[in-house]
């Protein structure tokens, strides 16, 4: 078997009957988490061994996990500062701050391995422009530059605890002040003004191991009409192309408004997956879920790239990790 380019979600903290129908599909390759899904540490650890043991290979299980106002799992876990404080520290002190945001990505990797989810869609890599409401305090800094030194060292923090990166929004949603979650956000910019600033994360965490992306659900008129994650143009021929990215791409989830422009659901995974993405998401949205799963004729998920996003290396219990301990000491240093 094969694992299939779609990614779901679950509805609660138990898996369904009809939903384990659902994550057995030969399309299906993956499930993201909510907070829905969290009641306690060890149901969550109980959770994703239920997924895990419904086919094989395994399905990727990942959450969007950054920190600050994005940290699905709470009690039990480390609170996670938003990466702008990690910025802040910045100024304080530059090595400090690279220490603690590899510290921060250590802390979230092995968190999150011990509980066996494989990833978190994080880091963003979006610069603050400060017009962003959506993005806001999940950026790292408003400098390119400061975002790829602390970006680099929290993916180096993820890969030392055992898990994969997700840059995101490619290539840039902090200079839009729409929200792509409810509305179809528009920048106005053209090529060469975003690949000084936005671009400039993304070139240096490629040639440091990155491995995935996420796309915007932004359009970018000067460059292509079509939003970054529908755009051939985007991912194809700037990502894969100019950048030489070769990890996975993710679409954002479909059955958010900045998808709608690309028609229906089905449409709208057909055209991510021609666009260059790898693996498309689907969720909040159980009915939407089903259409795609009903109507996509799509072939499996690259194998290479699929590995890559597995979480890795053994797990040692929290209490025997000394660098897990010195780590955790360092965010709660950290005000949140």
């Amino acid at each position: 078997m094969t694992l299939g380019p779609v990614m779901l979600d679950v509805a609660g903290p138990r898996v369904t009957s009809e939903e384990k129908e659902l994550l057995r599909h030969p399309s299906v390759g993956g499930v993201i988490l909510f907070a829905r899904n969290f009641e306690s540490p060890r149901q969550l650890l109980g959770l994703t061994t239920e997924i895990r043991a419904l086919r094989r290979p395994e399905p990727l299980i990942a959450v969007d996990h950054e920190g600050g106002r994005v940290q699905r799992f709470q009690e039990g876990f480390t609170r996670i500062p938003p990466m702008r404080l990690l910025g802040e520290r910045w100024d304080a002190g530059a090595a400090q701050a690279r220490i603690l945001a590899e510290s921060t990505g250590y802390v979230v990797a092995v968190e999150l391995r011990t509980h066996g989810v494989d990833f978190s869609f994080a880091p963003v890599l979006d610069v603050d422009f400060g017009s962003s409401s959506i993005i806001g305090d999940r950026a790292f800094s408003d400098d390119p530059a400061v975002i790829a030194a602390l970006a680099g060292a929290f993916v180096a923090g993820l890969s030392a605890g055992g898990t994969a990166s997700v840059g995101k929004h490619f290539p840039g949603h902090g200079y839009v002040r729409a929200d792509s979650h409810v509305d179809v956000p528009v920048d106005e910019r053209g090529l060469v003004e975003i690949e000084v600033a936005d671009l400039l994360p993304y070139r240096e965490l490629i040639k440091r191991g990155l491995s995935g992306i996420m796309p915007a659900h932004v359009i970018y008129p000067n460059v292509d009409r079509r939003p970054a994650g529908f755009s051939p143009v985007w991912l194809k021929e700037v990502l894969r192309g100019r950048l030489g990215f070769d990890g996975m791409i993710f679409s954002d989830d479909l059955s958010m408004e900045g998808a709608s422009v690309a028609g229906g659901v089905v449409q709208r995974a057909e055209a991510a997956l021609a666009a260059g993405c790898d693996m498309i998401l689907v969720c909040n949205a159980p009915q939407a879920a089903s259409q795609v799963l009903d109507g996509l004729n799509a072939g499996p998920l690259d194998r290479v790239r699929a590995e890559r996003m597995r979480g890795r290396g053994a797990l040692k219990p929290l209490g025997s990790d000394t660098r897990y301990a010195s780590a955790v000491t360092a965010i709660q240093s950290v005000s949140v």
